[in-house]
């Protein structure tokens, strides 16, 4: 059996689109998967299968959308990509300690995207870089590092220029999940 991160685009942000954990956490073991975990309100399971990546994707969004009534994008990966996520992370040390020192928010974070963005579409990202935001692209995520503030992040704000499902989730949480999907 593989071990899978599913990450929900867009629920329980701003009171749209709730889902409770526990009902989520209930709605995926009926389609099958085992071993199904939540961590926080955002919309991050972990759980085992072994179905391919891409049917597992249709499943859960439908199933997701017929249980709670409206659509939600997933985005997958395998525990073995999260590892190599962060062990891969493209910023120096120095760089991320001097993020943090000019801001109390969070700085390191990685848009995780479902497909690999088109070269001519990160080009658009390009002018959005800038002393306070900066990215790096490898494969199918989006390493961002912000000097001031996601929220107030340009960048940020336009990843949607890419044409992909994207969700984005700071370091914190990627390195959370890798620890509770190692304990399956």
């Amino acid at each position: 059996m593989n071990i899978y991160i599913a990450l929900l685009r867009g629920i329980n942000v701003g009171g749209k689109n709730m889902i409770k954990m526990p009902e989520l956490k209930k709605a995926l073991e009926a389609i099958g998967l085992n071993a199904v975990q939540t961590y926080i309100q955002s919309g991050n399971v972990i759980f085992e299968s072994d179905e391919e990546e891409a049917t597992l994707q249709v499943i859960i969004e439908n199933k997701i959308e017929a249980a709670f009534g409206f659509p939600v994008k997933v985005v997958l990966r395998m525990l073995a990509e999260l590892e190599k996520m962060i062990l891969d992370c493209p910023f120096s040390k120095d760089e991320i300690s001097e993020a943090e020192s000019l801001s109390d928010k969070e700085c390191l974070y990685v848009a995780l995207l479902s497909t690999v963005p088109q070269k001519d579409k990160t080009e658009y990202l390009n002018a959005y870089r800038s002393d306070s935001d900066d990215y790096r692209i490898i494969g199918r995520d989006v390493y961002l590092l912000f000097r001031n503030s996601i929220s107030k992040s340009k960048l940020a704000n336009n990843l949607q220029k890419l044409d992909e499902t994207v969700t984005i989730r700071n370091w914190k949480t990627l390195n959370k999940l890798v620890l509770l999907a190692k304990e399956i």
